[in-house]
């Protein structure tokens, strides 16, 4: 057995486990495997270990990967952020979208001829150039005009916890978050928070998307 299937079991081995303890079902629980800097051959290795989502988070990394990787069931998610120029083209070939963040990508969006999945990013830091809206007014506004859209169906919210902060505290936040967005939108349940350091976590504050990548790939090639 390689050493990426060893953390792969290893890491949904856990994943059970920390479910378990949280009173879930390991079931309701999305691990994305975040592939960006690693070649399309790990991907068909992690298919065969049972692996079927996968994440990218640069453009012109994933469009080429995709394309060698087209006979194998995968469902992709663009984990990074999402230029508006580059909306349409991301969602060809990722299917979940997981940094809606601004009015001109959804508008990028609302021109697409198939349907695709997205969250909302919450901004948990006080840098405004960070990705991300900031507070709830924001997200709901935004929540409104995907919504007026006819193809993007809203999953959730999504965020990455500040490497400053307390990660049990920042998916308090997002939790909460997430209660206010349904208030408005009973079908936007999803929660895409976690990821390597701090899945567990995010587990126990409702996470329903795991974006886990080097507890399970290893570090990125040198020549990444």
């Amino acid at each position: 057995m390689t050493e990426v299937a060893e953390r792969w079991r290893a890491i949904t081995a856990e994943l059970s486990a920390e479910c378990a303890r949280a009173g879930r079902s390991a079931d309701d629980v999305t691990l994305v495997v975040v592939t960006k800097f690693h070649p399309a051959a790990m991907v068909s290795e992690l298919f065969t270990e049972g692996a079927r989502h996968f994440g990218e988070s640069r453009h012109q990394d994933a469009a080429p990967k995709v394309a060698e990787l087209t006979e194998l069931d995968l469902t992709w998610h663009f984990v990074g952020q999402i230029q508006s120029n580059k909306a349409r083209a991301i969602a060809q070939y990722a299917s979940v979208l997981h940094s809606l963040d601004r009015d001109s990508v959804v508008d990028a969006l609302a021109k697409l001829e198939h349907r695709v999945s997205g969250f909302i990013e919450l901004n948990l830091t006080d840098d405004p150039g960070r990705g991300g809206v900031d507070d709830a007014n924001a997200m709901l506004q935004l929540a409104e005009r995907i919504a007026s859209t006819e193809t993007i169906d809203l999953l959730g919210v999504m965020a990455v916890a500040p490497q400053e902060a307390d990660p049990e505290e920042a998916f308090e936040r997002v939790a909460t978050m997430s209660q206010i967005l349904l208030q408005s939108h009973p079908n936007a349940t999803s929660i895409s928070t976690g990821m390597s350091a701090d899945w567990q976590q995010a587990i126990r504050h409702g996470a329903t998307h795991l974006r886990v990548g080097t507890s399970i790939t290893g570090k990125r090639p040198i020549s990444g």
